[in-house]
């Protein structure tokens, strides 16, 4: 595998943690008292930009394998574009996902999909919203971030 592909597969790894861990510290009394953080203060925002980049690292890892790299200006778009047109719609990685799962128990168009909600959630709640009333879709973005880069991981390292 390319040492590009591995870094990127590891960072994608280093953002889940860093998203488990900033949810945790939002929600653990004992977590926010050792770090002298506010009891009203939480980090949800952070947990939906970690889960992204969880993702877009995810995916960039997996082009990398079929020698396709993307790069500024626009990355994010040039990623998932990529992703869409040479995994999705070509059916190569449904064909991959089938050979692990041995039946259609995640699709392609799926694992597009959550890019693509993410991709949109990262910049509206990062933005957008007051932290502190992220809490639900920080949740759906650190499942839809494991969920993905754990299948994409699987791919790659059949």
């Amino acid at each position: 595998m390319d040492s590009m592909a591995e870094i990127y597969i590891e960072r994608a790894r280093n953002e889940i943690m860093a998203a488990e861990s900033l949810k945790k510290l939002s929600e653990e009394k004992t977590q926010k008292q050792t770090f002298r953080i506010p009891s009203n203060m939480t980090f949800y925002s952070s947990v939906i930009s970690h889960s992204y980049y969880a993702i877009f690292y995810a995916a960039k890892s997996i082009l990398l394998t079929k020698g396709i790299k993307t790069s500024a200006p626009e990355v994010h778009k040039k990623t998932y574009d990529e992703f869409e047109r040479h995994l999705v719609k070509t059916g190569l990685l449904d064909v991959k996902l089938l050979e692990i799962y041995k039946e259609a128990v995640v699709k392609a168009n799926d694992l597009l999909q959550i890019f693509k909600r993410e991709k949109w959630k990262r910049g509206n709640f990062t933005y957008n919203t007051i932290p502190q009333a992220n809490r639900i879709p920080a949740d759906k973005s650190l499942k839809n971030a494991k969920f993905f880069a754990s299948n994409i991981i699987k791919v790659i390292e059949r």
